[in-house]
């Protein structure tokens, strides 16, 4: 079984990017019971795992925190904190590297920076265009009064 990258039980840090870490007590583990198909062995044990890591708390530069609150979405909590779940796998162990992955791959996200849009002025055909479609338009409707034959 492999761990996600960045992530092994003997390292106290999770490495995200070549510049930002993460530390093991940022992370909150809750192991619940899964739902669905699996017989006893669903209703026996606690596959199911909820991560929570709280970005007001972490030690992610303030550009990060804000591009990842943006879009963490509906796993956003009031608090600050990001509510990652996962449920595939009947393994415990295979579900936390699952939502710790989900967790990596959202923070990677957030650490790249959006291109700004660089603004443009319509082109003089296709302003000609848009004339000229408004111009049949205003015939068309022209055609539907009484009287528009003129």
């Amino acid at each position: 079984m492999s761990a996600a990258p960045g992530w092994c039980k003997l390292s106290p840090m999770i490495r995200v990017t070549d510049t930002i870490w993460l530390s093991e007590g940022e992370l909150s583990w809750e192991f619940v019971r899964a739902g669905g198909p699996g017989g006893q062995h669903v209703n026996k044990t606690s596959t199911a795992v909820q991560l929570r890591f709280n970005v007001n708390s972490s030690s992610l530069p303030q550009d990060v925190k804000d591009r990842l609150k943006s879009i963490a979405g509906h796993r956003l909590t009031a608090a600050g904190d990001i509510v990652i779940e996962a449920r595939e796998s009947r393994s415990q162990e295979r579900n936390r590297t699952e939502a710790l992955q989900k967790l990596i791959d959202l923070i990677t996200r957030a650490t790249e920076k959006p291109r700004r849009r660089r603004k443009t002025k319509p082109t003089a055909a296709s302003r000609e265009r848009r004339l000229k479609a408004k111009s049949i338009r205003g015939v068309k409707k022209k055609m539907r009064k009484k009287g528009g034959e003129e």
